[in-house]
């Protein structure tokens, strides 16, 4: 179990956002902490302490008009922490190999791969010949309904019919390197985790052989235990609105120290 940290842009500002907030219309979201500094100060605080397989979360779409910004962001970060960083939004086979070429080590893809409602094959099938998949990472971020945790895309706004289960995680696992999930229902608001959801993580066969990483709720070192213990000590983890480096009281410093990997 490792920490992974994270750089999440919208407009153009590296900030911490309440996941279910974020909406595309008038590219509004509600924030927990907006910070001071760009996004490549972030990127060489974590290649100073040596922490590869961060996150860089691009949180505006194409169409807004504080893409450009946002992009020009998250490139920053990349071009700070050559080969240190994943980036995600807005990835597809296109795309993708434009991002590698700036720095990124992968790519992370939801909506490209879960379209319509559905898991496009042939988009992973395209994906993977652009890149490879030892190049990709798969985000089954999620949110509960009746009973289900389903995929969501384009910014956690639209559900999918696809469930997260351990039989998705091995259907998918030959298309990618690595998993990525948000419990969006808890992300940003440092209230606990999602345990059932570690659990179904934590229990899947593969986890630790292909790496799996958790975002959502953590705000303590017990969050971090309790997930260590649902996840069997296999599932890596990510901290944002709880952590000081972003106006939270969860120490950085110790939780890098202690879960460095």
């Amino acid at each position: 179990m490792r920490f992974r940290p994270c750089i999440d842009i919208h407009n153009g500002k590296v900030k911490q956002i309440v996941g279910g907030s974020l909406t595309d219309r008038g590219d509004r979201a509600s924030t927990n902490f907006v910070a001071d500094k760009p996004a490549d100060w972030f990127a060489g605080r974590y290649q100073e302490d040596g922490l590869y397989g961060g996150h860089v979360i691009l949180l505006n779409p194409a169409s807004s008009p504080y893409f450009e910004e946002t992009k020009k962001q998250a490139l920053r970060a990349l071009q700070a922490f050559p080969g240190g960083l994943q980036i995600g939004g807005g990835i597809r086979a296109d795309n993708a190999g434009d991002y590698l070429d700036e720095g990124a080590s992968h790519v992370i893809v939801t909506s490209y791969v879960f379209s319509d409602g559905r898991i496009r094959w042939d988009h992973l099938e395209q994906l993977k010949d652009a890149v490879g998949k030892e190049r990709i990472v798969l985000d089954l971020s999620c949110r509960k309904r009746d009973g289900k945790y389903l995929v969501v895309t384009d910014r956690w706004q639209k559900f999918t019919d696809t469930e997260v289960t351990r039989e998705l995680l091995n259907m998918l696992a030959g298309f990618c390197a690595e998993f990525l999930i948000h419990g969006v229902d808890v992300e940003g608001r440092s209230a606990g985790i999602d345990q059932e959801l570690a659990g179904i993580l934590g229990t899947w066969e593969k986890a630790g052989e292909i790496p799996v990483t958790y975002a959502g709720g953590i705000a303590s070192m017990e969050d971090i235990r309790i997930l260590q213990k649902a996840g069997k000590d296999r599932v890596d983890f990510t901290v944002g609105s709880a952590l000081d480096l972003f106006g939270g009281e969860l120490s950085y410093d110790e939780i890098r120290q202690k879960y460095h990997g």
